[in-house]
């Protein structure tokens, strides 16, 4: 739920097109890691490229009970299939749930053990101004 808060807070001051792009960052940021017990099962690991594997056809899945349209199901499935894979960023919706992941992970990762190293983390994985404040004001 953290990754939905980041991404909420993102979504807001960044101005980003509720309309358009809200409810499928919102979707993948609570679907994002679906496939993680799965992967674990299936491959006795939880690396982000099982993590991808198995996370969409669940997500589909869920978003089909809940009579999502398919647009918005592909889209999804599209981000939660690729949110380990930064080089498969396309469009704002997918920065936003990669920067709001990042801001998470960021805790466990030697990126913040000093302020030069964060800085030039944040400067190489996040886009969006708003992102990068998070991160910046969260670990430094």
């Amino acid at each position: 739920m953290k990754v939905l808060d980041n991404a909420r807070q993102i979504i807001t001051e960044e101005k980003t097109d509720r309309l358009k792009y809200g409810v499928i960052i919102e979707l993948a940021a609570v679907l994002h890691d679906i496939g993680a017990i799965e992967a674990q099962k299936k491959h006795g690991s939880m690396e982000g490229h099982f993590q991808e594997l198995e996370g969409v056809p669940i997500a589909a899945e869920i978003m089909q009970e809940q009579n999502y349209e398919q647009s918005i199901i592909d889209r999804v499935c599209y981000i939660v299939g690729n949110h380990h894979t930064p080089e498969n960023i396309d469009d704002i919706d997918f920065q936003i749930l990669w920067e709001a992941d990042l801001i998470e992970n960021m805790q466990i990762m030697d990126c913040i053990q000093n302020e030069v190293t964060l800085k030039q983390f944040v400067a190489n994985n996040f886009k969006t101004q708003t992102g990068k404040n998070i991160a910046l004001n969260r670990y430094r």
